[in-house]
């Protein structure tokens, strides 16, 4: 299976990497400024230094999986037996390297991976976790992991995590994945096309689906990132679902495995 499946044709690298690289630079800004790492974030058991390890350990594999595909078995394999510890483990170990090491290896990844993600043909296929991915993918789904596990580190330290234009490429992949949200709850995914129609953070109108398609949901760009990072509760965002397939989607709503 290429890119889990999902129709990534419209992406355009010429925003979404320029993007990427913001987005990384807004939060290295935020951590930089913080002298103490071990604050804890909204997941449990990880604190600042661990949400930047994870972001620094998974740049160097996606390096690994462009640059020496095969050897991105290895990585596969250490995931396989670690199970459900593997991301936890990981983080960990980063987490416990000085704070200035841990910061300078993920800058230096950061510009390594936009680089190669840049570099490499659009639909070239490389290696990653249960599918092959395409650069096509890859950009929205790093600049969607930095902001989430950056919002986390917002929520830490009580900062606003001021909305961008950035957003969009966060929320369009949260559309093209519902399939995706289906699958993961083991649920079968509606037939029917569903009119998504958020508002932006400059109050501009960005909309997916037939105008008159049942299954609606609304709301603004933030609370549907929010939600599909599940980063917050449904309760606790302005999403609103007309129809009760639109209604379950946002309940169990997701872009990651």
């Amino acid at each position: 299976m290429l890119d889990y499946g999902i129709d990534m044709s419209d992406v355009r690298r010429d925003i979404a990497l320029p993007d990427l690289v913001a987005e990384g630079d807004e939060l290295d800004a935020l951590v930089s400024a913080q002298a103490d790492w071990s604050t804890d974030t909204p997941a449990v058991g990880w604190t600042i230094a661990h949400q930047i390890a994870h972001l620094a350990s998974a740049d160097e594999n996606v390096l690994i999986a462009i640059r020496t595909p095969a050897a991105f078995d290895a990585v596969l394999k250490y995931a396989e037996n670690e199970g459900s510890r593997y991301r936890d483990l990981d983080a960990a170990a980063g987490a416990a390297e000085p704070r200035s090491e841990l910061l300078e290896r993920w800058r230096a990844g950061r510009i390594e991976v936009a680089a190669a993600l840049g570099d490499i043909p659009l639909d070239q296929p490389f290696p990653w976790y249960g599918s092959q991915l395409t650069a096509a993918l890859m950009v929205p789904l790093r600049l969607m992991e930095t902001w989430a596990h950056g919002q986390d580190i917002f929520d830490a330290v009580g900062v606003a995590h001021r909305p961008t234009s950035r957003l969009r490429h966060i929320a369009a992949l949260g559309v093209t994945g519902r399939e995706l949200s289906f699958y993961t709850a083991e649920l079968p995914t509606p037939a029917e096309p569903f009119r998504i129609e958020l508002t932006g953070p400059d109050g501009e109108s960005w909309v997916w689906g037939p105008e008159d398609a049942e299954q609606r949901v609304q709301g603004s760009a933030r609370d549907f990132c929010l939600r599909v990072t599940q980063r917050r509760p449904l309760a606790e965002t302005d999403l609103m679902a007309i129809g009760a397939d639109a209604q379950k989607w946002l309940e169990i709503a997701r872009i990651f495995l």
